[in-house]
């Protein structure tokens, strides 16, 4: 077993983390910041859009039994890639969609991706999704963590405009 990490960013980190959790081969995912410029970030800070840091997810990852190009390619599917400005009802740089990657491999493999969607067709505007090299993680506060599980009601509203775009750019097209 060789555990890896990976790094997404793609909007607000609540609605991320269940998605990547219940894969296969997933060990553990953390809501976070990174990106920005101030050590230790807290969560009013960083929605403060004042310390350069997005909202992210890290994920620790058995790569004998997920790739990280499948992890790429569920992140696709969860942040939408043609609004370099936020995700849904979130707006402003702190959740803007990027990948953060750790080395060349996971370089290669996301920018081989994020041709592959920009030449599909699946999208009307081009795919506008940075990928930038991983900078420091700092953990969400723990009210933050396992969101999903903690406010099933909220979470649930929360992931309905994601849950209009995945129906609409990936339900019929796979």
């Amino acid at each position: 077993m060789a555990i890896q990490t990976a790094i997404f960013a793609g909007g607000c980190f609540w609605c991320m983390v269940e998605p990547f959790e219940t894969m296969p081969g997933i060990q553990k995912v953390r809501s976070g910041y990174t990106g920005g410029f101030v050590a230790n970030p807290t969560y009013a800070q960083v929605a403060s859009h004042q310390t350069g840091h997005t909202e992210a997810v890290k994920i620790w990852f058995d790569d004998d039994v997920v790739s990280y190009g499948d992890l790429v390619e569920l992140y696709w599917q969860l942040a939408d890639p043609t609004d370099a400005m936020g995700q849904f009802a979130d707006r402003g740089d702190s959740y803007r969609p990027v990948i953060f990657v750790a080395n060349d491999e996971q370089r290669q493999i996301a920018e081989a991706s994020k041709r592959a969607l920009n030449d599909s067709g699946r999208f009307d505007a081009p795919i506008v999704t940075s990928i930038e090299d991983a900078k420091p993680f700092y953990d969400a506060e723990e009210e933050h963590q396992q969101f999903y599980k903690k406010n099933p009601l909220r979470e649930y509203m929360m992931m309905m405009p994601r849950k209009a775009y995945q129906k609409k750019y990936w339900s019929d097209k796979d």
